[in-house]
């Protein structure tokens, strides 16, 4: 009877271990995907703000103006513009 009870008490005593370790890494898994979940939400916010700066760079106006301040470039007159065919192209 005494080694039926002390088996049993064996048992239970790794029983409760394996349920303290499987609800601790539970636990931290839960902590990790909320780290993980966070982070891409700030992934997605930083996505946003570069994309709109990216729009706001490359508009044609902005673009434009650069040309003409920085580079000096200034559009053609119609008598400087030559259309070119190229041999084979319909």
């Amino acid at each position: 009877m005494t080694r039926t009870c002390m088996a049993l008490l064996a048992v239970l005593v790794l029983c409760a271990l394996s349920l303290v370790t499987s609800r601790h890494q539970a636990r931290r898994a839960f902590v990790e995907l909320e780290r993980q979940q966070a982070r891409a939400h700030q992934y997605d916010v930083e996505y946003g703000q570069l994309s709109l700066e990216e729009s706001t760079w490359g508009m044609p106006a902005r673009v434009a103006q650069i040309a003409r301040d920085n580079l000096h470039m200034e559009l053609p007159t119609p008598s400087r513009v030559e259309v070119v065919d190229l041999p084979g192209a319909q």
